[in-house]
């Protein structure tokens, strides 16, 4: 038979158990507590005769430590360093007690976590006037956000950033990850090129990462994350995000060496600076409390709106969103990356799909029966004309240079990616060196002028050729002359000289270098006018 040892309850007296406590270090005298309570000791003094005491609790079989999640919208609660104070007479009820239950909406999650300083001035009062002028505006914006926000909202919180920042995508873009700027820069954080490929957003043919909602969004608080680390205040790092952190250093400088405040309001700024931090306050004002400027706000639950499915195989967009089950515009929506009509699996390994479309999916590709792509990419092997491309790949010249961005009379240089018709016969996928670094080259068609030009005294077809930057041969062939004819003073003579049609229909006259053999006259093209570039949103 088991021995058990018999447990001896101990009375101790209430100054006696603190003086006890007092001598342990504050960092032990929880546990310690605690194995007196578990053992059953009687710690407080004896109850009264009239009401007996209640038995101790059972002791449980392993401890259970609640730490608040982040997807709760909770923040992990400050633990002070020093010795733990006495709670005075009527303090049990004054401190705040964190609850357990997440938000239904992710608008009052995102109120949970706003911690940056607020800025209270004029430029943010005229800014509240703007929005809360436009309800349609932000209508139209908050509903576009449904698709992307619980999404950054959970990364912000994972990095344990300022969920203020979620709502910096309505100042950059109004939410359309399709839009562009006049100054070339991107998608819903608004990238420029440079900048992008400082962050590893790829640009290719296929694809742009600026414009893709994850690595968008990884991006732009990776970006933020190195600003706030640069400066230690929000509203800098934005303004730096804005206006580029060396032009933000160079002020707070400039204002260091007059010795004024080096803070925000206190810089030199531009105008669309100035401004930056001013809307995104409005925005945050009228999210907090969104009644005081009649403003509504759509219901956006608090759950994830899209699934990430991995891609393996070359596939449509048409197809893709067919077998989703949704629209391609709704599908372009969430995989705004993609430039061209095909996924490329090696360039693009994963897609977003409606949450509960992301089963139909995979179910619906399990079962596809035929091709996946119609389209595949090729390298061009050397520099070749539209027209001789189209005839090789078995397209229209019009339509192979719509497909690709290709303006009218350009040549296609030598290592060039194309978007063309995948063979039938075709199984193999588009390797990750050409879907990750895929690029267009082009350079203008040269077609010849005829010009009527006259011999000089003593010269001969040689020396005409060399004048004129030709050769000779040429010259004999356009002018149906021996290489060897006697030329007399005065006689007329016909030469050829390229003229470079550039994409914006303007011509550059140029005389071709000496020895270089020029195209037939057979072989001219007429020219024409060429339509200017198509404006971008």
């Amino acid at each position: 038979m088991e021995k058990r040892v018999p447990v001896t309850r101990m009375n101790v007296s209430a100054s006696g158990f603190v003086s006890c406590l007092n001598r342990l270090s504050p960092g032990r005298w929880i546990p310690a507590l605690a194995a007196i309570v578990l053992a059953g000791c009687a710690t407080s003094l004896p109850p009264p005769p009239t009401e007996p005491a209640l038995p101790s609790p059972a002791p449980t079989s392993e401890a259970v430590t609640l730490k608040p999640s982040p997807s709760l919208g909770l923040r992990a609660p400050v633990v002070p360093s020093g010795r733990l104070t006495n709670i005075q007479s009527g303090e049990a009820g004054a401190r705040s007690v964190a609850t357990l239950a997440a938000p239904a909406d992710l608008w009052e999650r995102i109120r949970r976590g706003f911690a940056m300083p607020d800025l209270n001035n004029e430029l943010v009062q005229n800014q509240e006037q703007w929005y809360a002028s436009r309800p349609d505006y932000i209508g139209r914006m908050t509903e576009r956000s449904r698709k992307y926000m619980f999404h950054i909202v959970e990364e912000l919180e994972r990095r344990n950033m300022p969920t203020e920042l979620a709502l910096l995508p309505f100042i950059e873009s109004a939410f359309n990850p399709q839009a562009v700027s006049h100054a070339k820069a991107a998608g819903m954080w608004q990238f420029m090129p440079a900048t992008g490929k400082d962050f590893d957003l790829k640009q290719n043919i296929f694809r742009d990462d600026r414009r893709d909602v994850l690595a968008s969004t990884r991006a732009a608080l990776d970006y933020l994350q190195m600003l706030h680390g640069m400066f230690n205040d929000w509203h800098l790092a934005l303004a730096a995000y804005n206006w580029g952190q060396g032009s933000v250093k160079r002020a707070i400088e400039r204002n260091g060496k007059k010795g004024l405040p080096t803070g925000y309001e206190d810089i030199t700024t531009p105008q669309e600076t100035r401004m930056y931090v001013p809307k995104l306050q409005a925005v945050k004002n009228i999210v907090a409390n969104p009644a005081a400027f009649n403003a509504k706000l759509p219901v956006i639950e608090n759950h994830p709106f899209f699934d990430t499915v991995a891609i393996t195989r070359d596939i449509d967009v048409a197809l893709a969103a067919r077998l989703a089950e949704v629209s391609e515009a709704d599908f372009r929506a969430l995989n705004p990356s993609i430039h061209r009509p095909v996924i490329l699996a090696a360039g693009t390994p994963h897609i977003l799909l409606p949450w509960d479309n992301a089963s139909v999916f995979q179910r619906n590709v399990q079962f596809h029966i035929g091709p996946l792509a119609t389209w595949t990419a090729w390298a061009v092997p050397s520099h070749m004309r539209t027209s001789d491309i189209a005839r090789k790949v078995g397209m229209s010249e019009p339509e192979l240079r719509t497909l690709n961005n290709i303006p009218p009379r350009m040549l296609v240089r030598a290592g060039s990616t194309l978007l063309v018709p995948r063979p039938h016969a075709q199984g193999n996928e588009v390797p990750g060196h050409l879907a990750d670094n895929a690029q267009l080259q082009l350079q203008p068609e040269v077609v010849l002028v005829r010009r009527t030009i006259k011999a000089r005294k003593g010269e001969n077809l040689s020396a005409v050729a060399k004048r004129m930057g030709v050769s000779a041969q040429d010259m004999a062939q356009w002018n149906k002359l021996a290489a060897s004819a006697v030329l007399k003073a005065g006689q007329p003579l016909a030469v050829y000289t390229p003229r470079v049609a550039s994409a914006q229909g303007k011509t550059k006259q140029a005389v071709a270098k000496k020895g270089r053999t020029s195209v037939a006259p057979a072989q001219k093209r007429k020219s024409s006018s060429s339509p200017t570039k198509k404006s971008r949103k």
